[in-house]
Protein backbone atom coordinates (compact mmCIF):
# COMPACT_ATOMS: atom_id res chain seq x y z
CA UNK A 1 0.00 0.00 0.00
CA UNK A 2 2.52 2.35 0.34
CA UNK A 3 3.94 1.75 -3.04
CA UNK A 4 0.49 2.66 -4.05
CA UNK A 5 0.98 5.67 -2.45
CA UNK A 6 3.86 6.41 -3.87
CA UNK A 7 2.53 5.96 -7.28
CA UNK A 8 -0.62 7.86 -6.71
CA UNK A 9 1.89 10.91 -5.86
CA UNK A 10 2.50 10.89 -9.47
CA UNK A 11 -0.25 12.28 -11.06
CA UNK A 12 -1.01 15.40 -8.10
CA UNK A 13 -2.12 17.77 -10.09
CA UNK A 14 -2.15 16.45 -13.64
CA UNK A 15 -5.91 14.09 -12.72
CA UNK A 16 -8.56 16.69 -12.42
CA UNK A 17 -11.46 15.99 -11.51
CA UNK A 18 -10.56 12.33 -11.25
CA UNK A 19 -8.70 11.39 -8.05
CA UNK A 20 -4.79 10.32 -7.99
CA UNK A 21 -5.43 6.62 -7.22
CA UNK A 22 -2.15 3.91 -7.46
CA UNK A 23 -2.24 0.39 -7.65
CA UNK A 24 -0.14 -2.38 -7.32
CA UNK A 25 -0.28 -6.51 -8.12
CA UNK A 26 1.50 -8.97 -6.07
CA UNK A 27 2.21 -12.55 -6.39
CA UNK A 28 3.63 -14.66 -4.01
CA UNK A 29 5.38 -11.92 -2.73
CA UNK A 30 6.64 -10.26 -5.49
CA UNK A 31 5.24 -7.14 -7.31
CA UNK A 32 4.47 -8.37 -10.76
CA UNK A 33 2.53 -5.31 -11.98
CA UNK A 34 1.92 -1.71 -11.08
CA UNK A 35 0.32 1.22 -12.12
CA UNK A 36 -1.03 4.91 -11.42
CA UNK A 37 -3.85 7.42 -13.25
CA UNK A 38 -2.51 9.65 -15.02
CA UNK A 39 -4.75 12.18 -16.49
CA UNK A 40 -8.85 12.36 -16.69
CA UNK A 41 -10.17 9.75 -19.78
CA UNK A 42 -7.16 7.79 -19.55
CA UNK A 43 -7.00 4.39 -17.84
CA UNK A 44 -6.94 4.16 -14.12
CA UNK A 45 -4.99 2.59 -11.88
CA UNK A 46 -6.00 -1.08 -11.31
CA UNK A 47 -6.33 -0.92 -15.55
CA UNK A 48 -2.68 0.30 -16.03
CA UNK A 49 -1.74 -2.24 -13.39
CA UNK A 50 -2.94 -5.28 -14.69
CA UNK A 51 -2.08 -4.53 -18.58
CA UNK A 52 1.58 -4.25 -17.21
CA UNK A 53 1.22 -7.60 -16.12
CA UNK A 54 2.69 -9.83 -18.18
CA UNK A 55 1.98 -13.30 -17.90
CA UNK A 56 -1.97 -12.46 -17.18
CA UNK A 57 -2.24 -16.96 -15.78
CA UNK A 58 -0.35 -15.28 -12.46
CA UNK A 59 -4.24 -12.91 -11.78
CA UNK A 60 -5.79 -15.98 -10.47
CA UNK A 61 -3.23 -16.25 -8.04
CA UNK A 62 -2.59 -12.96 -6.89
CA UNK A 63 -3.49 -9.83 -4.74
CA UNK A 64 -3.95 -6.36 -5.99
CA UNK A 65 -3.84 -3.63 -3.70
CA UNK A 66 -5.30 -0.02 -4.74
CA UNK A 67 -5.25 3.13 -2.69
CA UNK A 68 -9.01 4.23 -3.20
CA UNK A 69 -11.97 1.57 -3.75
CA UNK A 70 -12.06 0.11 -7.30
CA UNK A 71 -14.78 2.60 -9.08
CA UNK A 72 -18.36 0.31 -10.12
CA UNK A 73 -19.72 3.31 -12.59
CA UNK A 74 -19.89 3.52 -16.42
CA UNK A 75 -17.88 7.04 -16.62
CA UNK A 76 -15.27 7.33 -19.57
CA UNK A 77 -13.37 4.28 -18.58
CA UNK A 78 -15.15 1.22 -17.85
CA UNK A 79 -15.64 -0.03 -13.82
CA UNK A 80 -12.20 -1.47 -12.19
CA UNK A 81 -14.21 -3.57 -9.99
CA UNK A 82 -15.75 -5.18 -13.50
CA UNK A 83 -11.92 -5.59 -14.63
CA UNK A 84 -10.92 -7.50 -11.76
CA UNK A 85 -13.11 -9.79 -11.47
CA UNK A 86 -12.97 -10.55 -15.45
CA UNK A 87 -9.03 -11.28 -14.56
CA UNK A 88 -10.76 -13.20 -11.23
CA UNK A 89 -8.07 -12.13 -9.20
CA UNK A 90 -8.98 -13.54 -5.53
CA UNK A 91 -7.90 -10.77 -3.50
CA UNK A 92 -8.22 -7.08 -2.86
CA UNK A 93 -6.67 -5.33 -0.50
CA UNK A 94 -8.18 -1.45 -0.57
CA UNK A 95 -6.45 1.85 1.55
CA UNK A 96 -10.30 3.44 2.27
CA UNK A 97 -13.82 4.05 0.67
CA UNK A 98 -14.86 5.86 -1.93
CA UNK A 99 -17.53 8.50 -0.61
CA UNK A 100 -18.32 10.01 -3.94
CA UNK A 101 -22.04 8.48 -4.24
CA UNK A 102 -21.37 6.80 -7.96
CA UNK A 103 -18.65 4.49 -5.98
CA UNK A 104 -19.24 4.24 -2.21
CA UNK A 105 -19.48 0.90 -1.07
CA UNK A 106 -20.53 -0.19 -4.56
CA UNK A 107 -17.14 -1.25 -6.53
CA UNK A 108 -17.00 -3.32 -2.97
CA UNK A 109 -20.23 -4.87 -2.48
CA UNK A 110 -19.44 -5.81 -6.58
CA UNK A 111 -15.89 -7.79 -5.46
CA UNK A 112 -17.50 -9.83 -3.03
CA UNK A 113 -20.48 -10.73 -4.74
CA UNK A 114 -18.10 -12.19 -7.23
CA UNK A 115 -16.14 -14.19 -4.55
CA UNK A 116 -13.42 -11.89 -4.16
CA UNK A 117 -11.52 -11.64 -0.61
CA UNK A 118 -11.74 -7.66 0.04
CA UNK A 119 -9.76 -6.26 3.30
CA UNK A 120 -10.27 -2.42 3.54
CA UNK A 121 -8.97 0.12 5.75
CA UNK A 122 -4.85 -0.78 5.23
CA UNK A 123 -2.83 2.81 5.64
CA UNK A 124 -6.11 4.37 5.98
CA UNK A 125 -4.90 7.55 7.29
CA UNK A 126 -2.14 7.59 4.52
CA UNK A 127 -4.98 6.74 2.06
CA UNK A 128 -7.84 9.69 3.34
CA UNK A 129 -5.04 12.28 3.24
CA UNK A 130 -3.71 11.24 -0.53
CA UNK A 131 -7.45 11.84 -1.68
CA UNK A 132 -8.08 14.64 0.62
CA UNK A 133 -8.80 17.19 -2.51
CA UNK A 134 -11.55 14.75 -3.92
CA UNK A 135 -13.05 13.90 -1.10
CA UNK A 136 -13.42 17.77 -0.01
CA UNK A 137 -14.77 18.01 -3.23
CA UNK A 138 -17.60 15.49 -3.20
CA UNK A 139 -18.18 16.13 0.71
CA UNK A 140 -18.13 19.98 1.27
CA UNK A 141 -19.03 20.62 -2.44
CA UNK A 142 -16.59 23.10 -2.69
CA UNK A 143 -12.61 23.03 -3.41
CA UNK A 144 -10.07 22.10 -1.22
CA UNK A 145 -8.61 25.32 0.22
CA UNK A 146 -4.86 26.11 0.69
CA UNK A 147 -3.91 29.61 2.14
CA UNK A 148 -0.23 30.65 1.27
CA UNK A 149 1.98 33.44 2.20
CA UNK A 150 4.98 34.74 3.35
CA UNK A 151 5.95 37.11 6.18
CA UNK A 152 9.18 38.79 7.48
CA UNK A 153 10.61 37.69 11.26
CA UNK A 154 8.87 40.35 12.69
CA UNK A 155 5.24 39.36 11.24
CA UNK A 156 4.71 41.95 8.16
CA UNK A 157 3.90 40.86 4.25
CA UNK A 158 4.82 44.07 2.77
CA UNK A 159 6.24 47.68 3.18
CA UNK A 160 3.59 50.21 3.46
CA UNK A 161 4.31 51.80 0.44
CA UNK A 162 4.95 49.54 -2.48
CA UNK A 163 5.91 50.26 -6.38
CA UNK A 164 3.15 49.18 -8.26
CA UNK A 165 4.32 46.15 -10.09
CA UNK A 166 7.24 45.72 -7.91
CA UNK A 167 6.48 42.47 -5.52
CA UNK A 168 8.02 42.57 -2.16
CA UNK A 169 10.07 39.61 -1.61
CA UNK A 170 10.74 38.17 1.33
CA UNK A 171 11.75 34.66 1.28
CA UNK A 172 14.68 32.62 -0.14
CA UNK A 173 15.59 31.36 -3.92
CA UNK A 174 14.53 28.08 -3.35
CA UNK A 175 11.18 28.61 -1.27
CA UNK A 176 10.09 30.53 -4.91
CA UNK A 177 10.67 27.24 -6.39
CA UNK A 178 8.60 25.34 -3.67
CA UNK A 179 5.95 27.68 -3.97
CA UNK A 180 6.15 27.20 -8.05
CA UNK A 181 5.83 23.09 -7.59
CA UNK A 182 2.61 23.79 -5.24
CA UNK A 183 1.09 25.67 -8.49
CA UNK A 184 1.23 22.51 -10.59
CA UNK A 185 -0.01 20.59 -7.69
CA UNK A 186 -3.57 22.53 -7.68
CA UNK A 187 -6.56 22.94 -10.03
CA UNK A 188 -6.44 27.05 -9.19
CA UNK A 189 -4.59 30.12 -7.25
CA UNK A 190 -6.69 33.35 -6.41
CA UNK A 191 -5.59 36.72 -5.61
CA UNK A 192 -7.20 39.69 -4.27
CA UNK A 193 -7.80 43.09 -6.42
CA UNK A 194 -4.56 44.74 -4.76
CA UNK A 195 -1.80 41.88 -5.06
CA UNK A 196 -2.54 41.72 -8.76
CA UNK A 197 -2.37 45.06 -9.08
CA UNK A 198 0.37 45.94 -6.53
CA UNK A 199 2.58 42.94 -7.36
CA UNK A 200 1.53 42.17 -11.02
CA UNK A 201 2.35 38.38 -10.34
CA UNK A 202 1.66 36.26 -13.31
CA UNK A 203 0.31 32.76 -11.12
CA UNK A 204 1.82 30.72 -13.47
CA UNK A 205 4.58 28.08 -12.97
CA UNK A 206 7.46 29.14 -14.16
CA UNK A 207 10.72 27.32 -12.15
CA UNK A 208 8.44 23.84 -11.99
CA UNK A 209 7.85 21.66 -14.72
CA UNK A 210 3.80 20.75 -14.83
CA UNK A 211 0.33 21.77 -15.32
CA UNK A 212 -0.66 25.53 -15.45
CA UNK A 213 -3.45 25.91 -12.45
CA UNK A 214 -6.26 28.36 -13.60
CA UNK A 215 -5.80 31.55 -12.53
CA UNK A 216 -8.88 33.37 -10.89
CA UNK A 217 -9.21 36.99 -10.07
CA UNK A 218 -11.17 39.56 -7.88
CA UNK A 219 -11.73 42.70 -9.20
CA UNK A 220 -15.27 44.05 -7.65
CA UNK A 221 -15.07 47.28 -9.62
CA UNK A 222 -13.02 46.11 -12.77
CA UNK A 223 -10.49 48.51 -11.82
CA UNK A 224 -7.34 46.37 -12.90
CA UNK A 225 -5.49 47.20 -16.06
CA UNK A 226 -5.42 44.21 -18.82
CA UNK A 227 -1.88 44.69 -18.85
CA UNK A 228 -1.26 43.03 -16.35
CA UNK A 229 0.07 39.31 -16.12
CA UNK A 230 -2.20 37.82 -15.10
CA UNK A 231 -4.04 38.42 -18.14
CA UNK A 232 -1.61 37.16 -20.51
CA UNK A 233 -2.00 34.12 -22.73
CA UNK A 234 0.51 31.73 -20.76
CA UNK A 235 -2.79 30.65 -19.09
CA UNK A 236 -6.44 30.97 -18.29
CA UNK A 237 -8.17 33.71 -16.35
CA UNK A 238 -11.52 33.71 -14.24
CA UNK A 239 -11.98 37.27 -13.09
CA UNK A 240 -14.92 37.52 -10.43
CA UNK A 241 -16.42 40.90 -10.53
CA UNK A 242 -19.98 42.79 -9.73
CA UNK A 243 -20.03 44.54 -13.12
CA UNK A 244 -20.56 43.01 -16.62
CA UNK A 245 -17.66 42.40 -18.96
CA UNK A 246 -17.24 40.79 -22.34
CA UNK A 247 -15.02 37.63 -22.34
CA UNK A 248 -12.00 37.02 -24.04
CA UNK A 249 -10.55 33.55 -25.11
CA UNK A 250 -8.06 33.99 -22.01
CA UNK A 251 -10.08 36.09 -19.81
CA UNK A 252 -13.64 35.13 -18.30
CA UNK A 253 -15.81 37.45 -16.61
CA UNK A 254 -17.51 36.06 -14.02
CA UNK A 255 -20.35 38.52 -12.68
CA UNK A 256 -20.65 37.53 -8.68
CA UNK A 257 -23.05 39.20 -5.84
CA UNK A 258 -20.09 40.47 -3.62
CA UNK A 259 -22.11 40.70 -0.28
CA UNK A 260 -21.98 36.67 -0.40
CA UNK A 261 -18.61 36.54 -2.00
CA UNK A 262 -16.72 33.57 -0.88
CA UNK A 263 -19.96 31.39 -0.99
CA UNK A 264 -20.16 32.16 -4.50
CA UNK A 265 -16.84 32.06 -5.47
CA UNK A 266 -16.50 27.83 -4.26
CA UNK A 267 -20.17 27.55 -5.63
CA UNK A 268 -18.99 28.36 -9.00
CA UNK A 269 -15.72 26.65 -8.55
CA UNK A 270 -17.52 23.16 -7.35
CA UNK A 271 -19.56 23.60 -10.17
CA UNK A 272 -16.78 23.94 -12.76
CA UNK A 273 -15.20 20.80 -11.24
CA UNK A 274 -12.42 22.99 -9.80
CA UNK A 275 -11.36 20.57 -7.04
CA UNK A 276 -8.68 22.86 -5.37
CA UNK A 277 -7.48 26.42 -4.67
CA UNK A 278 -4.26 27.91 -3.30
CA UNK A 279 -4.90 31.52 -2.00
CA UNK A 280 -1.70 34.10 -2.51
CA UNK A 281 -3.27 37.01 -1.10
CA UNK A 282 -3.22 40.14 -0.31
CA UNK A 283 -3.90 39.91 3.11
CA UNK A 284 -7.79 41.16 3.16
CA UNK A 285 -8.46 38.31 1.15
CA UNK A 286 -6.67 35.51 2.97
CA UNK A 287 -7.92 37.11 6.47
CA UNK A 288 -11.42 36.88 5.10
CA UNK A 289 -11.05 33.24 4.76
CA UNK A 290 -9.51 32.59 8.32
CA UNK A 291 -12.36 34.45 9.62
CA UNK A 292 -14.59 32.49 7.87
CA UNK A 293 -13.12 29.45 8.70
CA UNK A 294 -13.16 28.17 5.40
CA UNK A 295 -9.66 26.51 4.80
CA UNK A 296 -8.08 23.30 5.03
CA UNK A 297 -4.52 23.79 4.97
CA UNK A 298 -2.33 27.03 5.59
CA UNK A 299 1.68 27.28 4.70
CA UNK A 300 3.39 30.32 6.04
CA UNK A 301 7.10 30.87 5.55
CA UNK A 302 8.84 32.93 7.35
CA UNK A 303 11.79 34.81 6.31
CA UNK A 304 15.00 36.14 8.29
CA UNK A 305 14.74 39.74 7.81
CA UNK A 306 12.87 41.85 9.57
CA UNK A 307 10.20 44.65 8.17
CA UNK A 308 9.92 47.00 11.61
CA UNK A 309 6.49 48.28 9.68
CA UNK A 310 4.18 47.41 7.13
CA UNK A 311 1.12 45.26 6.23
CA UNK A 312 0.89 42.57 9.24
CA UNK A 313 0.29 39.15 7.68
CA UNK A 314 -3.14 37.37 8.56
CA UNK A 315 -3.57 35.89 11.89
CA UNK A 316 -4.24 32.21 12.57
CA UNK A 317 -5.30 31.50 15.77
CA UNK A 318 -3.65 28.09 16.03
CA UNK A 319 -0.36 26.17 16.28
CA UNK A 320 1.45 25.11 13.29
CA UNK A 321 1.30 20.90 12.60
CA UNK A 322 4.95 20.91 11.36
CA UNK A 323 7.62 23.40 11.05
CA UNK A 324 10.69 22.78 8.71
CA UNK A 325 13.85 24.92 7.16
CA UNK A 326 13.86 26.04 3.58
CA UNK A 327 17.12 27.52 3.15
CA UNK A 328 17.00 30.59 5.06
CA UNK A 329 13.56 30.39 5.84
CA UNK A 330 10.93 28.26 8.03
CA UNK A 331 8.15 27.07 6.14
CA UNK A 332 5.20 26.51 9.09
CA UNK A 333 2.00 23.99 7.71
CA UNK A 334 -1.06 24.29 9.29
CA UNK A 335 -3.96 21.64 9.48
CA UNK A 336 -7.76 23.07 9.80
CA UNK A 337 -9.47 20.10 12.10
CA UNK A 338 -12.92 21.51 11.55
CA UNK A 339 -15.93 20.26 9.94
CA UNK A 340 -16.67 23.45 8.29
Amino acid sequence: MKRCLELAALGLGKTYPNPMVGSVIVYRGIIIGEGWHKKSGEAHAEVIAVDSVKDKSLLKESTIYVSLEPCAHYGKTPPCAALIIKHKIPNVVIGCIDTFSEVSGKGIAMLQDAGANVKLAVLEAECLESHKRFFTFHQKKRPYIILKWAQTKDGFIAPTTQQQGKPFWITSSESKKIVHKWRTEEASILVGTHTAEKDNPALTARLWEGEQPLRLVLDRQLRLSTDLQVFNNSAKTLVFTAESKKSSESTEYITIDFSNLHERILKELHKRNIHSVIIEGGRETLQSFIDMNLWDETRVFTGKENLEEGISAPVLITKPNTEESISTDLLSWYKNDSKN
